[in-house]
């Protein structure tokens, strides 16, 4: 503990004038953590002790990181802060008092999860290639990055959007097969050697399980600690870590193997198999840049419906000479019967009066337009009904408005190519382990293509204008309609050999016309 101890000083002294400039406080939490947990895993060295595996998970658990990450699922999943917002007056006292007998409508129009999928299916809605110089490799490679794995990264782009980033670990399934599952952001607390955060030294997953204890259900809070020696299982309890007796073994390794005779072995990767792919540099969800104006485009929304339901039965009345004490009786008669009695004489005069406030929808409109278009531009996407989309666009008018989230699909995009690197390090590890041959140091590209509106004309055109100076599997995969260049060029080789053919066949000057034999015209020889 002495040395954890002197860690923390350390790394105090290192932040502090960073700190000093920042007047937030959750801020200042950030610059800390994102740094000690750097220097205390690195003091320890291994994680062997319990106590700062307690305290940091406790730490953790609750910063406003991991809090934000798990809004960011939320939201993305239609639970907004609007559901449990109430009706409030100030009270006699001068507190807010909930109101129960005034409509509370919780309206919401999720422009957030809208920018998710738009920005996740802009850069990995189409299949992405693959090219390397190798073809073997490259046939290789295609059946480990099938659909299956397609349909993962596209998924993971929306996990990163959600929490800023998020975690791929590669295993092998019941068949053998190399596979690959996603962690969330919420549920891994790296430690990483580096305040860069591109090199892992460890790792805690905390995922939650339903269970039983006596036979009453129970949610359960499990740890898997990941280090260069295995798998370590916990199951936290409170603030306290103990081992998880439900499992087969508390430790355990990455990769297990039966040999011929039957003999389980236990081995390792030679790096800690779980891979960032981050949706930025700073690893910040999305909808830390927009919540404020999802909130108010649902506050909106929610404020209209309210208005427009509060008629004359529930909302201000003016009473004049009522023939009666008890104003709860006034509102059961006139929500009964729809009149209530009042006295009227010579000298008397009663009657019923509303202060009526019209809600001019206009103002909700105006609104609503402003929070929507600074969501779009804060959240660095597109609005596909854009004036600029009206008519015939050109291609200038398209990148003009894909601008802001090509721009943001750079960023995302240079986090995926690192990623891929990781990600080829156990494709090449597992090749070379299943005797499919030795690929290290190959040079792979991967080409994510946008999908991107485009005027297809004026793209084709530029190809064709392109002939004779570039390449034709360069111009092959500019062109709007193909996807895969090699495989185009495949198709394009084929396609010309049987041209050749029919064209030698066609003109084959011993080829006798109406079907004879070949050399009829010199005579036979009778054999006999």
């Amino acid at each position: 503990m002495k040395v954890i101890t002197k860690a923390i000083d350390r790394i105090s002294r290192t932040v502090q004038s960073a700190i000093k400039g920042v007047k937030n406080l959750n801020s200042a939490v950030k610059i800390l953590n994102r740094n000690s947990h750097l220097a205390l895993y690195g003091a320890q060295g291994v994680m062997s002790d319990l106590v700062f595996l307690e305290q940091s998970i406790m730490r953790w658990k609750g910063s406003p990181e991991r809090a934000m990450q798990i809004k960011g699922h939320l939201y993305y999943d239609n639970e907004h802060d609007i559901l449990t917002r109430k009706r409030t007056m100030i009270g006699e006292d001068g507190k807010l008092q909930e109101i129960e007998n005034l409509p509370n409508n919780q309206v919401m129009d999720n422009q957030y999860a809208k920018m998710v999928n738009q920005k996740s299916n802009y850069l990995f809605g189409q299949p992405f290639a693959i090219e390397t110089k190798k073809e073997q490799y490259a046939q290789l490679l295609k059946t480990v990055f099938d659909k299956r794995f397609m349909r993962t990264i596209k998924r993971s782009a929306k996990y990163a959007y959600n929490g800023g980033i998020c975690w791929m670990y590669p295993y092998y399934d019941q068949e053998g097969n190399l596979a690959f599952r996603l962690f969330p952001a919420y549920e891994i607390l790296p430690f990483w050697e580096d305040a860069e955060h591109e090199h892992l030294q460890g790792a805690v997953r905390l995922y939650l399980v339903a269970g039983y204890e006596k036979n009453i259900p129970v949610i359960l809070e499990k740890v898997e600690v990941f280090d260069r020696n295995g798998i370590r299982c916990y199951v936290l309890e409170g603030n306290k870590l103990i081992p998880d007796l439900t499992v087969d073994e508390q430790e355990s390794s990455y990769v297990t193997v039966t040999d011929s005779r039957g003999d389980r072995k236990g081995l390792n990767w030679l790096r800690i198999p779980l891979i960032p792919l981050k949706r930025n540099d700073q690893e910040m969800p999305l909808l830390k840049n927009v919540k404020s104006l999802q909130d108010g485009i649902n506050a909106m929304l929610s404020d209209f419906e309210n208005n427009m339901q509060e008629d004359a039965r529930n909302t201000i009345l003016v009473l004049k000479n009522y023939d009666g004490t008890n104003l709860g009786e006034f509102r059961k008669n006139l929500a009964t019967y729809g009149a209530v009695k009042v006295r009227y004489d010579d000298s008397v005069k009663g009657g019923v009066e509303t202060l009526e406030i019209t809600v001019n929808s206009d103002n909700y409109k105006v609104i609503l337009e402003i929070f929507k278009k600074a969501l779009i531009e804060n959240a660095m996407g597109y609005d596909a009904k854009d004036d600029r989309m009206s008519g015939t666009p050109n291609q200038m008018n398209i990148q003009s408005m894909y601008s802001d989230i090509d721009l943001d699909a750079n960023d995302m995009e240079t986090e995926y190519q690192a990623a891929f690197d990781e990600i080829l390090w156990y494709v090449n590890a597992h090749l070379a382990n299943t005797g499919q041959g030795n690929f290290e140091g190959e040079d792979v590209t991967i080409i994510f293509n946008r999908d991107m509106m485009m005027n297809e004309t004026e793209a084709i055109q530029n190809c064709v204008a392109s002939a004779g100076i570039l390449s034709e599997e360069t111009i092959l995969g500019q062109h709007p309609w193909i996807d895969d260049p090699v495989l185009e060029l495949e198709r394009l080789e084929k396609q010309k050999q049987k041209e050749r053919e029919e064209l030698m066949e066609q003109y084959d000057p011993f080829k006798q016309q109406g079907g004879g034999d070949r050399g009829g015209q010199g005579g036979g020889v009778d054999e006999k």
